[in-house]
C-alpha cells in the first residue's frame, strides 16, 4: 500500500503542521514503507495464536492490608476552629 503526495498534504494541513516539499518527498517513502510493514504484519497467520492481555505470566504482588497509623481524628479535630458532628465547618464560598 502507498501514500500519495495529496494524502500526506491532507493531513500536514488537518494537523496544522508546514510541511515543504523536501519533508513530503521524504514522508511519503516512509510512511509508505511503514504501510507495507503493516500489510506484512496483518498478512501473517495468527489463527493458533491466543489473545494475551499481557506478554509475561506476571502476577501482582500485593502487601497484605494492615492498620500503619493510629486514628488521630479527634486530635485534630480538637485544634480545629470548627467542627461539628466530626465534620469540619469551613466559610460558605458559593452563594
Amino acid at each position: 500500500m502507498s501514500i500519495s503526495r495529496e494524502d500526506i498534504e491532507k493531513v500536514a494541513v488537518l494537523a496544522r503542521i508546514k510541511v515543504d516539499d523536501k519533508q513530503v518527498a521524504a514522508l511519503e517513502s516512509d510512511l509508505g514503507n511503514i504501510l507495507d510493514l503493516v500489510d506484512q504484519l496483518g498478512a501473517a497467520d495468527t489463527s493458533d495464536v491466543a489473545p494475551m492481555a499481557h506478554p509475561l505470566d506476571a502476577v501482582q504482588r500485593l502487601r497484605a492490608d494492615e492498620v500503619t497509623e493510629t486514628d488521630q481524628r479527634a486530635a485534630f479535630q480538637a485544634i480545629a476552629p470548627a467542627t461539628e458532628d466530626g465534620l469540619y465547618l469551613v466559610p460558605k464560598v458559593i452563594e
